[in-house]
C-alpha cells in the first residue's frame, strides 16, 4: 500500500489500470476467437482479469487492483476437420474458447467504467481548482 493516504485520484487511477488490463485481456480473447489448434490443452482459452479491493485505513477509501489473470469459460471445441493441417491423427481440431458476444459485452462495460473514472477525476481537477479560485 502507499505510504500517504490514498486521494480521490489514486484511486480513480488505479481503477482506469485496472479496466486497461481489462480490456487488454478482451482484446487478446477477441484476436484469437476462431484460432483452432491440434489438442485441447494447446487450444486457447478465455483471459480474465481477477480484481481485489483493497481499503486505506488512513483516507477510507478503497481501491482495486488486479490480483491475476486466469483463463475462464469454457473449454474448447472440438470439430472434425481432417483437411485442416492442424487435425490430430482422428480428424479433429480444437477451436479457441471464446464467447465473441460476452467479449464485446465485456469490452463496452470496461469501456463505460473506464469513462466514469475518467469523468471522476475531472470532477475532482474541477473541484480543487474552483476551490483554489475562492481563496483569490
Amino acid at each position: 500500500m502507499a505510504d500517504h493516504p490514498l486521494t480521490i485520484f489514486d484511486v480513480a487511477g488505479r481503477a482506469m489500470s485496472a479496466q486497461l488490463v481489462r480490456l487488454n485481456t478482451t482484446a487478446s480473447n477477441l484476436a484469437n476467437a476462431g484460432v483452432v489448434a491440434s489438442s485441447p490443452d494447446s487450444a486457447y482459452r478465455s483471459l480474465k482479469p481477477v480484481f481485489r479491493t483493497q481499503f486505506d485505513q488512513a483516507s477510507g477509501l478503497a481501491t482495486v487492483n488486479v490480483e491475476r489473470i486466469v483463463t475462464a469459460g469454457e473449454e474448447p471445441t472440438k470439430r472434425y476437420d481432417p483437411s485442416n493441417p492442424l487435425a490430430d491423427k482422428d480428424g479433429n481440431v480444437f477451436d479457441a474458447a471464446v464467447d465473441e458476444t460476452r467479449e464485446f459485452v465485456d469490452m463496452m462495460e470496461t469501456a463505460r467504467s473506464y469513462q466514469n473514472n475518467v469523468e471522476v477525476m475531472q470532477t475532482a481537477k474541477t473541484l480543487i481548482l474552483d476551490t483554489l479560485k475562492l481563496g483569490r
